[in-house]
């Protein structure tokens, strides 16, 4: 038996597997993994039928989309990617809301502790580990919460520790800098709890966690929200099917888990996150078929671009320079100022159209197992808007940014913001506004900055103004139309939870109705469980332009509690 050891010594045992009966067939996982990544790896992509009776199955791959619920031991609306394999289960694809309804799950009435530290980290990523242990190691006592089942975030998931992927995890930068930024966190003494949902944010400062045990009344001094984004996808047709998912889906099955997404892929989108997950896939076996970008192919236009990446990160922008050219080598087509069109069920897979824009001509079709799709991002930034915390719409960036000072601060002084929540910036410069909220944060409740702490933020200070020219060049070299509803027929789903069409979204844009509010009752838009997250901001930005107005914070829908869907029983006991 081969054996790697764990996270806090423990012993695992990639030979030890985990029993999974999923309707009726059985298989097995490796114990650890996710149980997205197990039935993906069995080639099971249907997870759950929705009231139309339509399948669905993996598509963000993070918690956000709901699409991938499922029955586990007979409890409905389990997120198939959120769940981590400890024991085995018996799983069943959940059917629209018949096994919902019949459960009635008991709460209790014990009472639980109130948790008071002195700082709160919401979100366990790369800001959110620096804020956490640079605030620790100034004295302040820190509680950290990560809704995922391992630290890490986006940018620093980490793979499953199984002497299978040990090799790859020991060379690979991403993986070897999470791991210390993760052991820089636990020596410091912050306190993390994995797996912890927080369902509720309410005014001044009282948050609502679900810890997998019970629901936790907490009462920070003060709050560093480090949540994140998640990548936002095109409403097109054939965009539901399962086999369609974000880009991040499919790199964490594979980063996390060595689980193809399929061994014939399509990717598309705009950023260079799917050019780096293009090349992840192909290293790993996969057929990559193409990478349809939207921007245009550069030319001279993008010299001033390169220059201010070159200037600002010299490695960065050369690593991507080597990237583009490992592309070249493999074969691997980068189709420029190209969008994915449609996807359809094909022979023994999917169909993938692509073509030109904005010509629309030139359609070439694909016959995959997967697409993976990435538009960019969009912030997460509910609990901040929730707690009401001032933001403003960038129509540069196409999203709201909270409003802060150099130091991370919100408008509500005992609230701080970092990285990609608060407006996209990229992982290295949520790192270095974490050192800077974390030790402002600590300074504000009295604490002073340990030895080498005041040199480290000077240098994170510095650190950050590089990233951000680095990001601004970056997105100058990858600046494309920002798409909204133009790809999708009338009979395209935008609202994904409520099965509502481009059609029927824009009859209840009627004359006298073009608020978002009003649409939402008129459509029940944003009603499901992934509460708009995906069909909001286009919704937003139509019923602006049928008003003729700018969009504004308040042309978006207000958060709401639960900030996620969340069991009554976990809620009351």
């Amino acid at each position: 038996m081969t054996e790697l050891r764990g996270k806090g010594g423990a012993l695992i045992a990639e030979d030890a597997r985990i029993a999974i009966d999923f309707e009726g067939q059985a298989l097995s996982a490796r114990r650890g993994e996710t149980l997205a990544a197990a039935l993906s790896a069995a080639g099971i992509r249907e997870l759950r039928l929705t009231r139309r009776g339509e399948p669905r199955g993996i598509f963000c791959g993070m918690g956000v989309c709901q699409e991938c619920l499922v029955e586990i031991d007979g409890r409905a609306n389990q997120r198939a990617c959120m769940t981590k394999l400890e024991r085995p289960v018996a799983v069943r694809c959940q059917r629209h809301l018949a096994a919902a309804a019949a459960e009635s799950p008991a709460g209790s009435s014990d009472a639980v502790e109130i948790l008071a530290p002195d700082i709160l980290v919401l979100g366990g990523g790369a800001g959110g580990l620096n804020a956490a242990t640079a605030a620790s190691r100034a004295g302040a006592k820190v509680l950290l919460i990560d809704e995922r089942p391992e630290p890490g975030g986006q940018f620093y998931k980490q793979p499953l520790p199984i002497p299978a992927l040990a090799e790859e995890a020991a060379s690979d930068p991403q993986f070897a800098g999470g791991r210390a930024l993760i052991a820089a966190a636990q020596a410091a003494g912050v306190e993390m709890r994995r797996g912890a949902q927080l369902w509720g944010a309410f005014e001044p400062l009282d948050l609502m966690l679900f810890d997998g045990a019970a629901s936790r009344l907490c009462r920070p001094k003060r709050l560093i929200v480090a949540a994140g984004a998640y990548e936002r996808a095109l409403p097109l047709p054939g965009w539901t099917l399962p086999g369609v998912m974000t880009t991040g889906a499919a790199q964490t099955l594979l980063r996390s888990y060595r689980v193809l997404a399929g061994r014939r892929v399509l990717l598309a989108g705009n950023g260079p996150l799917n050019i780096q997950v293009a090349l992840e896939l192909a290293r790993a076996g996969a057929e990559v078929l193409a990478v349809a970008e939207l921007a245009p192919r550069p030319g001279p236009w993008a010299l001033p671009a390169l220059a201010k990446m070159l200037t600002a990160t010299p490695a960065l922008a050369l690593r991507g320079w080597r990237q583009l050219a490992e592309m070249k080598r493999r074969g691997i087509a980068l189709l420029y100022g190209s969008v994915l069109a449609a996807v359809a069920p094909g022979a023994g897979g999917l169909t993938a159209e692509v073509k030109s824009w904005p010509a629309g001509d030139g359609v070439q079709r694909f016959e995959v197992d997967a697409v993976a799709m990435g538009y960019g991002f969009l912030p997460s930034n509910e609990i901040l808007r929730a707690l009401g915390c001032a933001h403003r719409f960038d129509p540069a960036r196409g999203h709201l940014v909270t409003e802060r000072d150099g130091k991370g601060r919100t408008s509500i002084p005992e609230i701080y913001a970092v990285g990609d929540c608060a407006g996209l910036g990229g992982a290295p410069a949520a790192e270095a506004e974490g050192i800077i909220a974390g030790l402002t944060a600590a300074r504000s409740l009295g604490f002073a900055a340990a030895a080498g702490q005041a040199e480290a933020e000077a240098a994170a200070r510095a650190a950050l103004g590089r990233h951000r020219r680095f990001q601004a060049g970056l997105w100058d070299l990858f600046r494309a139309p920002r798409l909204l509803s133009e790809l999708a027929a009338p009979d395209t789903l935008i609202c994904r939870c409520e099965e509502l069409s481009r059609a029927e979204i824009e009859a209840g844009l009627a004359p006298g109705a073009e608020t978002i509010g009003a649409v939402k009752r008129q459509t029940r838009c944003g009603m499901g469980r992934c509460q708009g997250r995906y069909c909001g901001p286009i919704i937003a930005a139509l019923a602006a332009q049928h008003r003729g107005e700018p969009l504004t914070e308040a042309s978006h829908w207000a958060p709401r509690p639960p900030i996620k869907p969340i069991h009554i029983g976990d809620i009351t006991n």
